[in-house]
């Protein structure tokens, strides 16, 4: 069983606050999402983030292919992280812990994903081939995205 982690970083100018604001509510994913993705919320994003929250999405990942994503906010601590879990969807594991420090002239977050891909050594072989390449694509969006929205650290 092969499990992947992909381990993001990434600084912007603003406050602990402002950053926690945007980043635990789950409706902001839409806009740092890239829009070929298709992504759609269906359900239980009406709340502010707490933990056993389930949101449904719908996403066009790749070919077109619309799929079902269920996941559970399994942890939240107020200004400084939540995980972020798949009930259902493409992964046979996805566990994305999201953390918010404050730096020096803002702050530092930080996602760290571990994920397994499912169909065994056939995932295992599109893995460098597709997904590896799809998941940094899209946290490069995200990357840009949200220093277009805050602002680059300097």
């Amino acid at each position: 069983m092969k499990i992947y982690r992909l381990h993001k970083k990434q600084k912007l100018p603003i406050s602990i606050q402002e950053s926690w604001e945007f980043l635990s509510d789950p409706k902001n994913l839409k806009t740092i999402t890239p829009d070929y993705m298709g992504f759609n919320i269906l359900s239980g994003a009406d709340k502010p983030m707490y933990p056993g929250q389930i949101i449904q999405y719908i996403v066009t990942p790749v070919m077109g292919i619309k799929t079902k994503w269920v996941t559970e906010i399994t942890h939240v601590q107020n200004l400084k992280y939540f995980v972020d879990e798949q009930r259902f969807g493409p992964y046979s594991l996805w566990h994305h812990k999201h953390f918010i420090s404050e730096i020096d002239g803002g702050i530092e977050m930080e996602d760290i994903i571990d994920y397994k891909l499912p169909f065994g050594i056939l995932g295992q072989l599109f893995h460098p081939i597709i997904v590896k390449p799809k998941l940094e694509e899209i946290f490069n969006y995200r990357k840009k995205k949200l220093e277009e929205l805050f602002g680059t650290y300097k």
